[in-house]
């Protein structure tokens, strides 16, 4: 038994053995702000979180709070486990009473922001906190009750991102209580969740909140990082749900009213893309908001204007992505027979959509045109040269939109670039796509294979093997990382014997995370002509400068 005091009153925790030798105190389920909901009645649920209000006595902190309401996974029904009371963090600490305080690691899970949680069933602390760093997981709301948007005063967008913020403002107020360092927080994720970071970098609610960053395969430059129409998409989700009321008062009203089993898992693609590409793309994300009084807006203008002007001061940077991300557009969304339907079919099914917003279709035909040249030297699309279309996928999805960032962020901040490229048995992700016919005995690199070098993954049962080369990938990543939130050098002290340098457009060096470590430059060629930029700027293909804007940072 352990207690501590939080700004909100007492918890009482536990201290926990893991099975790789070590000790570390778990406070599970602590909520950070007041429930949206109350005796089943929502009075908040698409507005900013509340402070939470002062408990009484000791609150037991040794469970899990319910996880936020999403889609129980192949199925179409909610997850059993999920609420709509649902905004608890978790804080792992290797000691309470440190002699000098400790730094914080803040992560914020992935899951298109529809799924997902802070629960250890996948992001234990065990790999972390035997680095003497604390780590922090929480929940934020999802689907349609985090990011439905109506551009209105009750619905004004972006509730999930003020969900992370307010978490973090809980953990500067009190991850002292926990042997925490206030003052030297490193925010992290992975996916959606890497996305999430990447706007926290911009954003004015997060400004002074953390101190480091770590942005893992997905970024607000990624063709699905920025959303469009939120209102239509609102009115959209409205007509199919039986409402077709455009007066804003009405409108909340209905959603307000609806059963969460018919909010949740509903897709309303409103372009042919959106529908012929699956999801590429997410139906509700972080909008552009309005300003209604005085109300703090997450984030507001334009993203990518804002992220030329640069990011928060002094914030460093990791940021990267693995080998294989393309790997899991095969098996979502759309089957892979239509997938190469459409490839064959449809010009602009290869151009990215920020490109695609930007441009005329006599513009995307040429786009497309070139894309498919370079990647398929104008052959059919078929399942024999599929993996041409990963390759496709991986680029333009993830790989280029993460160079963007870095492109960007290493103007004025300091940014270490990654790729990773282990292989062992952990890395899951193919099993759990059934894509092993595919692949063949070739062991891939798949999009969120890398988190199971950070994290236990008890869902997926995988074992720890102190002599496997998979162990010593987990050590290579999770010092690496580690080293990062302290110093804000991966490789201080001279660990590893190599200098990993920082991001440089005229170097573009990177770490290659494996068994082995190495520096490399320039990755990956990425585009057509050569063209580090993906071919996509004007002088690649004569577009008009809006395009290049789009795409150039």
């Amino acid at each position: 038994m352990v207690q501590v005091r939080v700004k909100e009153g007492m918890l009482e925790g536990e201290l926990c053995e893991d099975e790789i030798g070590g000790t570390f105190f778990s406070f599970r389920g602590i909520p950070y702000a007041e429930p949206p909901i109350e005796s089943n009645i929502r009075f908040n649920t698409f507005l900013p979180p509340q402070p939470k209000k002062a408990w009484d006595g000791v609150r037991d902190a040794k469970k899990f709070g319910p996880i936020c309401c999403q889609c129980n996974l192949n199925k179409e029904d909610v997850a059993p486990s999920a609420s709509e009371d649902c905004l608890f963090l978790n804080v792992y600490t290797p000691d309470i009473k440190p002699k000098n305080a400790l730094p914080v690691m803040f992560y914020i899970h992935g899951g298109g922001l529809v799924s997902g949680s802070g629960n250890d069933d996948m992001y234990g602390p065990e790999f972390l906190v035997r680095h003497d760093v604390i780590l922090v997981t929480f929940n934020y709301r999802l689907e349609i009750l985090g990011f439905l948007c109506l551009d209105t005063e009750d619905i004004p967008g972006n509730a999930g991102m003020k969900d992370q913020v307010a978490a973090l403002r809980w953990v500067n107020e009190n991850i002292a209580s926990f042997g925490g360092d206030s003052k030297n927080i490193t925010i992290f994720g992975h996916s959606a969740g890497g996305l999430s970071v990447s706007y926290h970098l911009i954003s004015p609610m997060s400004k002074g909140l953390f101190q480091r960053a770590m942005v893992m395969s997905g970024s607000l430059t990624c063709p699905w990082g920025q959303m469009f129409e939120p209102r239509e998409r609102g009115l959209a989700l409205a007509r199919k749900l039986g409402c077709y009321s455009e007066d804003d008062k009405e409108l909340y009203e209905f959603f307000k009213h609806q059963p969460v089993e018919k909010l949740i898992g509903v897709q309303i693609p409103i372009t042919f893309s959106e529908k012929g590409k699956g999801l590429y793309d997410l139906m509700f994300g972080v909008v552009d908001e309005k300003q209604f009084g005085n109300t703090e807006r997450f984030i507001f203008g334009d993203v990518i204007e804002k992220l030329r002007n640069g990011i928060h001061e002094g914030v460093e940077l990791v940021m990267g992505y693995v080998e294989d991300e393309g790997l899991i557009h095969l098996r979502i969304g759309i089957s892979l027979e239509e997938t190469c339907n459409y490839a064959n079919e449809f010009r602009e099914f290869f151009v990215p959509k920020l490109i695609a917003h930007n441009c005329t279709l006599a513009q995307q035909f040429e786009i497309g045109r070139k894309m498919k040249h370079f990647y398929f030297k104008d052959e059919v699309v078929t399942m024999v040269n599929l993996k041409e279309l990963v390759k496709f996928n991986s680029l333009h999805i993830f790989t280029y939109p993460m160079f963007q960032l870095a492109r960007s962020c290493s103007l004025k901040n300091k940014v270490y670039f990654y790729k990773f490229t282990g292989k062992t048995e952990r890395n899951f992700m193919v099993r759990s796509l059934s894509l092993e016919k595919f692949v063949g005995d070739k062991i891939p690199v798949c999009h969120a294979d890398e988190i199971n070098y950070i994290f236990p993954m008890k869902k997926e049962n995988l074992k720890i093997n102190k002599n496997a080369k998979s162990f010593k990938i987990i050590n290579h990543t999770t010092k690496l990382f580690t080293n990062f939130a302290k110093y804000g050098n991966p490789t201080q002290e001279g660990m590893f014997g190599l200098q990993w340098t920082p991001y440089k457009m005229n170097e573009q060096s990177y770490l290659d995370i494996n068994e082995n470590l190495t520096i490399g430059f320039k990755p990956d060629k990425v585009a057509p002509d050569g063209d580090t930029t993906a071919g996509l700027n004007s002088s690649g293909f004569g577009l008009a400068e809006n395009v290049s804007r789009a795409y150039d940072m």
